[in-house]
């Protein structure tokens, strides 16, 4: 469903719960699409299937003591 931006201010509420349900909301501009509505879960899918953040430390390569506070020698610099 595509509706411009008076319609979809004047029926906001409504279409949250159809977007909600799964159906695909576009709001557009003098008839070009601008946005799409869709529930955060399917927004913070990526298109590829690729999840985010997934990756442990082990997996990423990084050294055991990689969220260990700093020293006062990692901050002034070694002398």
């Amino acid at each position: 469903m595509q509706l411009n931006v008076y319609e979809a201010k004047t029926q906001l509420s409504n279409l949250l719960d159809r977007a909600l349900a799964g159906e695909t909301i576009v709001i557009a501009r003098a008839g070009k699409p601008l946005v799409r509505l869709e529930p955060i879960e399917q927004a913070r899918k990526s298109r590829s299937g690729v999840k985010f953040g997934g990756l442990s430390a082990k997996q990423l390569g990084l050294s055991p003591d990689f969220y260990e506070p700093f020293t006062d020698d990692d901050l002034i610099g070694h002398k």
